[in-house]
């Protein structure tokens, strides 16, 4: 680096941000002259220095301008008039009252400090939706050194997570094993063909999550000697996402060590693979199981699928390839031409897995339950 270049590592360990830019252009002919495009890196959940943000997230909404931008220290505020003007559209903007009572230029709110560039906010109207959920997909259809660097490296990950986060786990080749990480005696895993698509509900028979509620004695059954009949009030049933939660979708802090196991133990698929074709995939079918599995466990909460994949899918739903080699991958004039004849299922069954709501039948949305 150049004596005098910016220092885009300092700015972004007290920003957090790292920008694709140095200075933003001041007409549309400078923007027109630049080579690459704007864009902004974003570090969630960086540890910044004290001086460089505010201790704590800010516990109220942020002041949006007409254009939605944000108040921040690069907007110039008229501390007589209550007047903030935004620097992307320049738009002049009132502040609410709580905020002009008080401000002064010796008395500014945290999102006016100059050095704090950073700041997070806790929205009082959104609801806490619980801690974070990952869900690690992992293709086994990998070389044998492949995995053993993706297990090291998923355990460092494990060991950087918040004690609370919910994880789970999937491995998939020919076949989709969902791992049972909440079983302590040893590794214990169900598997899935991979050849087909599977609903929340079909997901939750096969992994044996079911309604269940208290043990009611049966019609006629004799209490044993010495013991009296004890009416205990009915407890409420257990519903299939509650046992999905304490079986495959638990707190990092209590699977660890069961997930540790796991990774160690992850080994390549061992379905063997015919000399004239390639392996069989079944990303589409694991990506449909996972969805499933969060969808039966926090229907209502954000979570995320990590998906670690060497290959094109290549057998079940979603294949964009085919198995026999002597079929050459589509290009990009394929596509252009529409000459892949599975492009389009593909593209259709990945935006109906990413949303499931828009692609449910008219007498779904109406009320009825689809499993």
């Amino acid at each position: 680096m150049q004596e005098g270049a910016w220092d885009v590592t300092a700015s972004e360990e007290t920003m957090g941000v790292r920008l694709s830019f140095h200075c933003w252009p001041s007409s549309r002919l400078e923007a027109t002259r630049c080579v690459a495009p704007f864009g902004a890196l974003y570090t969630p959940l960086k540890k910044l220095p004290p001086s460089c943000a505010p201790p704590t997230a800010l516990p109220y909404d942020p002041i949006r301008c007409t254009c939605h931008a944000v108040l921040n220290p690069y907007c110039q505020v008229d501390f007589r008039s209550k007047l903030w003007v935004c620097p992307f559209c320049l738009q002049r903007n009132h502040f609410p009252p709580h905020y002009a009572e008080a401000i002064s230029e010796t008395n500014l709110p945290a999102e006016l400090i100059p050095q704090y560039a950073t700041c997070e906010y806790e929205l009082p109207s959104v609801p806490d939706m619980g801690p974070p959920a990952f869900l690690f997909v992992v293709d086994t259809c990998n070389h044998p050194e492949e995995l053993a660097e993706l297990s090291d490296s998923l355990q460092q990950v494990l060991n950087l997570l918040p004690d609370d986060s919910l994880v789970g786990f999937i491995s998939y080749g020919t076949n989709v094993q969902v791992h049972e990480i909440g079983f302590e005696s040893c590794s214990k895993a169900y598997v899935f063909r991979g050849n087909r698509e599977y609903t929340p509900g079909r997901v939750g028979e096969l992994l044996g999550c079911t309604p269940r509620g208290a043990p009611q004695p049966q019609p006629g059954q004799a209490h044993p000697p010495g013991q009296q009949q004890q009416h205990h009030a009915p407890q409420p049933p257990v519903g299939p996402g509650q046992e999905v939660l304490e079986r495959f979708l638990m707190p990092v802090s209590e699977c660890s060590f069961q997930l540790e196991a796991i990774l160690e133990d992850l080994r390549k698929d061992p379905w063997p693979v015919p000399a004239e074709k390639r392996v069989a995939r079944a990303t589409g079918s694991a990506l449909s199981v996972a969805t499933s599995l969060l969808h039966l466990a926090i229907p209502r909460r954000g979570a995320r699928i990590m998906l670690f994949t060497g290959g094109p899918c290549t057998s079940g739903p979603g294949q964009v390839v085919s198995r026999m080699k002597e079929e050459d991958m589509r290009s990009h004039q394929d596509l252009a031409k529409k000459a892949e004849p599975l492009f389009q299922p593909a593209c259709e069954y990945y935006e109906k897995l990413a949303n499931p709501s828009t692609h449910q039948p008219a007498n779904a949305k109406k009320g009825s339950h689809v499993p």
